[in-house]
């Protein structure tokens, strides 16, 4: 098993910055990627951001630019940078952690909101 917290969300103005962090304990040994997906009220959870092992990265085309996604790879935490925030970057976000065996863990979230 691997647990997942998040931590970082908080309130925000449109236009300014925060870090969000992921941190993974457990049975980490065989984790292959990690990810920050999103969730807005009323909406279906959607891919943020995810980082693989070997370097591969990939981020949703809403927030290419803007956002960073960052791995630790030694400390098993993941770090999601997040610069310009817009209202609609209002959600609560969730670490997903993947291992070799295709497992997900989900953290419980962390509410981020951006005021206009």
């Amino acid at each position: 098993q691997v647990q997942v917290v998040e931590s970082g969300g908080g309130l925000v103005q449109a236009g300014g910055s925060l870090r969000l962090s992921c941190a993974a304990s457990g049975r980490t040994g065989s984790i292959t990627g990690m990810a920050w997906y999103r969730q807005a009220p009323g909406n279906k959870r959607e891919s943020v951001a995810s980082i693989w092992n070997g370097g591969n990265i990939n981020y949703a085309d809403s927030v290419k630019g803007r956002f960073t996604i960052s791995r630790d790879n030694a400390k098993n935490t993941a770090d999601l940078q997040m610069n310009s925030l817009k209202p609609e970057d209002t959600a609560v976000y969730y670490c997903k952690v993947t291992n070799s065996l295709w497992s997900t863990y989900w953290g419980q979230g962390t509410q981020v909101t951006v005021s206009s």
